[in-house]
């Protein structure tokens, strides 16, 4: 039980395994003893295609060999034949019902290859357990069957396989990290933590050691655990890419922000060039609400990754929220040049491309994004607003129709059919249609802006007056409703006239017309 990662141990223990293969009693022909020792020294020297010439011209002279199969096991498993690998070393087990190197191999091929075989970790448990049928003690068995009922949540299991290692075996630090995480995971945290110390204190301890447990720790509860074996396991030895960048993404899951960055920071320190980890970093400053710092991260990946088009997508989100409406035109635009069949960068462009001088330019990317997610009503919603904003009122109305049926999407096609409405003087429709938008979004600033430029419409000063005060109450800087209240000063001789008129000046001064309300208030992007 070595103190490296599984995928490592496995690996070595491969390379190590044809130790396992020596002539098993019974098999002890000359011509049999030359081919096994023969290959064993090629697998040695890394000459896998010899290896596996030698094994197989044996197996035609000895075809119920198990030493021979085992081998050929391992020759297979080296070159990243799983199946082929599995099958030899069932045929080693067959002629050899007791052979202990083929159930260690045939376990870690199992284990090694996990991502392609769902059932892998259960077969390599069922071999760990067949071979602790007539080998009660074999150490390993024991120790990977341990880890095994830990990653399948079988926790006393795990702690009863580690009760049976010698007391010596059971301070190793890959068993003090398993048995720390079935601790914890039974809620045993006082003795999980007491165990972690005598982790720490242990120099054989390495970060493999302490990423195995991190998992289950976090899962069952015990996050704050795991930060504080990371957090000192960092501190007590110099720290790497890899701790540092484990703590950070732990300190995020955790929403302490502050100390996701401030660590984020320091793995940064060993890789500044790491997009991934930048992408990370910039997640964390977007939670913090430093949109600058945000933009630092992503302009450096963005010059690492330039054909990644997940960082456009962050960037133009990022640009929404900052007002800078063509670098998020760029950015989204770039995005779905390289993933045209991502639903969301089709979605985002249309959002922003609807606010520009030619609206009709959404349409095909919201038509896009409707044929990628036909169950999203929200791509009904977006299309119809584009058809509305290119004066394609029939097309228009077919979409937010539709909208209206669905909850997600109601209050924002009531709202833009609200808007058709008024555009061909259908004032009485128009009204119907934003008070059914308020049923639903009855604090929407813009449903009551457009409320009170219906009433205008209608010279129901009052009413109008009314409408556009509660719009101003929920968005002070309202485009629309700050128009509209100024010319209803205006008109009505309110004293307050000018001073309306100034205020509204401000708000054009510093809005930007194409800031439409609809990306804002209806949440056009996803």
């Amino acid at each position: 039980m070595g103190a490296r990662s599984l995928r490592a141990v496995v690996r070595l223990l491969f390379a190590l395994a044809i130790l396992c293969f020596l002539p098993v009693a019974g098999t002890a022909a000359d011509s049999l003893d030359h081919i096994l020792q023969q290959a064993q020294k090629l697998i040695q020297d890394h000459d896998l295609p010899g290896a596996r010439a030698e094994l197989t011209r044996g197996i035609k002279e000895f075809p119920n060999d198990g030493n021979l199969y085992g081998l050929l096991g391992v020759v297979e498993a080296q070159e990243g034949n799983y199946a082929a690998a599995e099958a030899s070393f069932k045929k080693a087990l067959a002629a050899i019902p007791r052979f202990t190197g083929a159930y260690l191999n045939l376990g870690r091929l199992y284990q090694e290859n996990a991502a392609k075989d769902p059932e892998a970790l259960q077969k390599a448990l069922g071999t760990y357990e067949k071979l602790l049928g007539f080998q009660p003690d074999n150490r390993e068995a024991l120790f990977q069957s341990a880890l095994l009922h830990l990653r399948q949540g079988f926790f006393q299991a795990s702690l009863d396989r580690l009760g049976r290692l010698a007391a010596a075996e059971q301070e190793y630090p890959q068993a003090l990290a398993v048995k720390c995480a079935a601790l914890a995971a039974t809620g045993k945290r006082e003795e999980a933590a007491s165990v972690a110390d005598r982790l720490l204190q242990n120099p054989q301890t390495t970060e493999a050691d302490i990423f195995q447990m991190l998992p289950t720790l976090e899962a069952h509860g015990a996050g704050d655990l795991a930060a504080k074996t990371l957090q000192t396991f960092a501190e007590q030895r110099r720290g790497s890419y890899e701790l540092f960048y484990a703590l950070g993404l732990l300190y995020k899951r955790q929403g302490n922000t502050a100390g996701a960055r401030e660590t984020l920071e320091k793995a940064a320190q060993f890789r500044p060039h790491d997009a991934p980890l930048l992408i990370d970093l910039a997640r964390v400053a977007y939670t913090q609400k430093d949109r600058k710092g945000v933009l630092g991260y992503l302009a450096h990946a963005r010059d690492l990754q330039p054909q990644n088009g997940g960082i456009h997508f962050f960037w133009g989100v990022v640009c929404v929220e900052e007002g800078l409406a063509q670098e998020a035109y760029t950015a989204f635009k770039r995005a779905v040049e390289l993933d045209p069949e991502n639903p969301y960068y089709n979605y985002a462009l249309g959002s922003v491309a609807v606010q520009r001088s030619d609206p009709s330019e959404a349409i095909p990317y919201f038509q896009k994004y409707r044929q990628l997610k036909p169950d999203d009503p929200s791509g009904r919603l977006a299309l119809g607003a584009a058809y509305l904003e290119s004066y394609d009122y029939d097309k228009a109305k077919v979409e937010l129709n539709e909208a209206t049926k669905f909850p997600k999407t109601a209050g924002g096609a009531h709202y833009y059919l609200a808007r058709a409405a008024n555009q061909s003087g259908d004032y009485a429709g128009a009204l119907a249609e934003l008070q059914a938008a308020l049923k639903t979004h009855p604090a929407a600033p813009e449903v009551h802006a457009e409320m009170g430029a219906t009433y205008l419409k209608l010279k129901d000063y009052p009413q109008a007056g009314k409408a556009l005060e509660k719009a101003l109450e929920l968005r002070p800087d309202s485009y629309t409703a700050n128009l509209n209240l100024m010319i209803l000063y205006q008109r009505t001789k309110d004293p307050r006239a000018k001073e309306q008129a100034e205020r509204f000046q401000q708000i054009r001064d510093k809005w930007d017309k194409s800031k439409m309300d609809m990306l804002r208030s209806v949440q056009v992007v996803p």
